[in-house]
């Protein structure tokens, strides 16, 4: 399973907001690309970046420091956040983004998400933020009657690479995955599903391996990263290549 560090920029910073709410933001870092290079020396194999302005604007607004994060590292780089058009996909992989991630339009503008999967194969990711099941939109500043499995399964019949199911319940709250809203996304969809909200320890993590053969192939970790609630270090010993659980009877582990 893949620990994946999320780097949220609000005016060109890294931050973290508690529940989505911008209000409740906190700084982590001024500079974007040496977080990224932070992680990758920890051992990421994959880099996850919201841009939260964007979100609210309907527009990449951090472009510029979403290319310096690129720029620095050598493993693939997923954005999301105010993606509504071709547009603003395209620019992102003109700069060396290797996933877009769509959420919004999923909702408001399902056939733009076909479309860019077939012009893009395996490289749209759909983002499923819900509330209470039900999926919220613009910077989860509003929430639809779409349930959260109901547009799973339209996704993948158009074509998606992969889900990132964020329960904005317990995003930034650090009080663990929703587990069961997971399991029932896993239920419906076959293809990848990458968990996010609310993972706060390495038992957290152990608790997501359990529904890896389901399909629940990544975590997403922000906050307690950042607290240091988490070591990447630790959490990819613990669920990434080379677990703990993977080594023979007679093996030796340095995981303590």
């Amino acid at each position: 399973m893949q620990v994946i560090p999320a780097i949220d920029l609000l005016e060109g910073r890294c931050v973290r907001l508690y529940q989505g709410d911008y209000d409740k933001s906190e700084v982590f870092g001024e500079n974007p690309a040496d977080t990224a290079k932070q992680w990758v020396e920890q051992g990421a194999t994959r880099i996850h970046v919201v841009d939260l302005d964007g979100a609210k604007a309907g527009k990449v607004v951090n472009l510029s420091a979403i290319e310096t994060i690129v720029n620095a590292v050598s493993i693939p780089v997923e954005v999301g956040g105010g993606l509504r058009g071709k547009e603003s996909v395209q620019q992102l992989f003109n700069i060396g983004v290797e996933w877009a991630i769509l959420g919004t339009v999923a909702v408001e503008q399902p056939q733009l998400v076909q479309e860019l999967a077939e012009q893009f194969p395996q490289k749209i990711i759909v983002g499923i933020d819900a509330r209470n099941g039900k999926v919220a939109t613009r910077g989860w500043l509003e929430t639809s009657e779409v349930l959260a499995t109901q547009l799973a399964v339209q996704m993948q019949e158009f074509g998606a690479a992969e889900v990132i199911y964020t329960d904005i319940h317990r995003d930034g709250t650090l009080s663990g995955p929703n587990l069961d809203a997971l399991r029932e996304l896993a239920a419906v969809v076959d293809i990848p599903i990458i968990a996010s909200g609310g993972v706060s320890s390495v038992t957290d993590l152990l608790s997501l391996l359990a529904l890896e053969p389901q399909g629940v192939t990544g975590a997403i970790v922000g906050r307690a990263l950042y607290t240091g609630d988490i070591s990447l270090r630790e959490a990819v010993r613990a669920v990434g290549d080379g677990r703990i659980q993977d080594i023979p009877p007679h093996g030796f582990s340095t995981f303590a």
